[in-house]
């Protein structure tokens, strides 16, 4: 009879699982952080633009359709203006836009949200029909629609993109708060006799808001870009106020012999679209977990 010496079986041991856990939260802080990052980066550049850069974004600096390059980051336009100082100061204009439309939607959209939810009954009927009068006229036409009575402007570009976004606020808050209202914590409160604004306030909300909080990191984004598409139409900001939509709108004509006037704000952009996008991914990750 020969005696076999057993072989170690393959698996991950403690250490393998350790390491492996390490790199999956190096990961995840890394897809967090980047785009934590480029939102930080474009907010500094809405607070603080002259920390930046030293050219003025409305005076001729260079000669006309000049490429990148060490001097121009981005370039000049056809009156030969830098274009990266125009991108960094338009974020005043697009960013904090953008933040005025999504505190619009979220302030409206949520308390109609929880008032129709919390109260329910007739309440809830008429203020979710007119919820849904909204969610039937297209975004655009309602943004443009409103922009037209106001007047051109980037504020009233912010408030006519607020009101686009007030009733997908209201029908998430709403939602979530009449899957909480129903649970067994809250009708414990009210049979310990808690009233309802103490129970709103101290149940009902708290467990409720974060999924509508991930909803505003995603709207920032949805904003931007309507805010750029109003002023690329030529609602927004007039020239020569520097505005990403409109920045794009004036390198349109010079496509074929100056691509980047059209190209690198739309990449910037892009980037902070896609960085709201993930940041809101990860609010709602974290919520799930």
């Amino acid at each position: 009879m020969t005696l076999t010496r057993p072989t170690r079986q393959l698996g991950a041991g403690p250490r393998t699982t350790q390491v492996f856990w390490r790199r999956e939260r190096s990961i995840t802080w890394l897809r967090f952080a980047l785009p934590v990052f480029v939102i930080v980066l474009g907010l500094a550049w809405a607070i603080a633009p002259g920390l930046f850069t030293s050219f003025s974004p409305t005076e001729t600096v260079g000669p006309a359709l000049q490429a990148p390059s060490g001097a121009h980051w981005f370039g000049t336009d056809a009156t030969g203006r830098d274009v990266y100082t125009r991108v960094i100061f338009g974020a005043s204009e697009s960013i904090v836009g953008a933040i005025v439309a999504v505190a619009v939607g979220f302030v409206i959209g949520t308390t109609i949200g929880v008032l129709a939810g919390s109260v329910g009954g007739v309440l809830d009927e008429i203020l979710m029909r007119l919820v849904d009068v909204l969610l039937a006229i297209p975004a655009l036409l309602l943004s443009l629609t409103i922009v037209i009575l106001l007047g051109f402007g980037t504020t009233n570009a912010a408030i006519a993109v607020g009101v686009t976004s007030i009733a997908v606020f209201a029908r998430l808050a709403r939602s979530q708060v009449v899957s909480v209202r129903v649970s067994e914590y809250v009708e414990a409160a009210y049979g310990s006799g808690g009233t309802f604004a103490s129970v709103l306030w101290r149940h009902i909300l708290p467990n409720s808001l974060t999924p509508v909080i991930a909803l505003a990191a995603l709207q920032l984004g949805s904003a931007i870009l309507q805010i750029s598409t109003l002023g690329f139409l030529g609602y927004g900001a007039p020239p020569p106020t520097p505005e990403w939509g409109l920045l794009i709108a004036e390198g349109r004509n010079y496509v074929a012999t100056a691509w980047w006037l059209t190209v690198l704000p739309g990449v910037v952009v892009v980037a902070i679209v896609l960085a709201t996008n993930r940041l809101s991914q990860a609010i709602r990750g974290g919520d799930s977990a």
